[in-house]
């Protein structure tokens, strides 16, 4: 199978010519991924362009194809958007790692009531910093053309003000509809993800409030890092994506 690497600046590419990466996407074609001369890889810009063809350079500075063949995929519709709530360890970033590779289209942190990770004053911006990297080696693992949106930090406020514009779906295991039994219309979806000790009964109101549906995924309860990509596969089958 083909690897993909990442060029943020590619605006265009035509068959025929050549594309070269450098820094450290070229390096770690190089060193980590093994690329050699004679392969063929794809390079893309993470915004639905894809431009395929044989490797003709290969060192630790520099990584040049011969384009074969371009594609433009178009985004998903509708789009899918991730709320997840800061957990604590790992969980929340193993939730957007395997979202991303599922095909969420957004990812937004959330800073939920019972969160016990918290980002605040530098830990802002270096959090979304992580996590834009993790959902963009994530992208090139799976092959994505597009590379999803990497929200700011939300207040539970901010995220029930999302029901005026999509259909916002929490996913709490005492919902009143199982979301298998929700037929997706042509709006955007957000599904919810509460933190470790679950959604706050006052957030839930909130969100309850502003149009929000409560759903529920079976009759276990899931881990935080479970629950969102869980979800995300039973959106795929509904919206015939999968």
């Amino acid at each position: 199978m083909s690897s993909l690497y990442l060029r943020e600046d590619l605006e265009t590419a035509v068959p025929g010519a050549r594309l070269t990466l450098t820094g450290p996407e070229a390096k770690h074609a190089a060193t980590v991924n093994r690329t050699r001369t004679g392969q063929t890889v794809l390079i893309g810009n993470g915004r639905g362009l894809l431009a395929s063809g044989e490797v003709v350079v290969a060192s630790n500075t520099e990584l040049t194809i011969e384009v074969d063949a371009v594609e433009r995929i178009e985004p998903s519709a509708p789009r899918i958007t991730l709320v997840q709530a800061l957990a604590k360890g790992d969980r929340d970033e193993l939730a957007i790692q395997a979202a991303t590779e599922l095909g969420v289209d957004r990812v937004v942190p959330w800073a939920a009531a019972r969160s016990v990770s918290r980002w605040e004053g530098a830990k802002v911006a270096k959090g979304r910093e992580r996590w834009s990297a993790i959902v963009r080696e994530a992208s090139k693992q799976s092959i994505r053309a597009w590379v999803p949106e990497v929200g700011a930090l939300a207040s539970t406020s901010q995220v029930a003000a999302l029901a005026s514009d999509a259909d916002v779906l929490v996913l709490e295991p005492t919902g009143e509809s199982a979301l298998t039994d929700l037929a997706p219309g042509s709006r955007e979806l957000v599904l919810v993800v509460g933190p470790e000790g679950g959604i706050a009964p006052a957030e839930l109101e909130a969100l309850r409030a502003s149009g929000a549906r409560i759903v529920r995924l079976g009759t276990t309860v899931l881990r935080t890092s479970t629950a969102g990509p869980a979800a995300l596969a039973v959106l795929n089958a509904a919206l015939g994506r999968w």
